[in-house]
């Protein structure tokens, strides 16, 4: 289907659920459920989101523990073969 044809069905389907949502009480309890659901889900979301956020942003201000840095042991440089003549 081209690009106008995919514009026109999303206009006949637009248009299809304005009458009904006009006509049916029923779709627009529906559509009003659906909306508060929605609205509850990204609150839900946000709210997750800022816990986290201030959870890593406590765990980040607390200053690291102490421990014994040992130094980093050098390790044996590798042992080249002879090249080939």
């Amino acid at each position: 289907m081209s690009k106008l044809g995919w514009f026109a069905a999303g206009l006949g389907l637009g248009a299809l659920a304005v009458i009904q949502l006009r006509d049916n009480p029923k779709a627009q309890v529906a559509l009003d459920e659906a909306i508060a659901a929605a609205k509850d889900f990204s609150q839900a979301v946000a709210a997750g989101y800022q816990e986290r956020e201030a959870e890593l942003t406590r765990t980040a201000s607390k200053p690291a523990p102490k421990t014994a840095a040992q130094p980093a042991a050098k390790k044996p440089a590798a042992k080249r073969a002879p090249a080939k003549k």
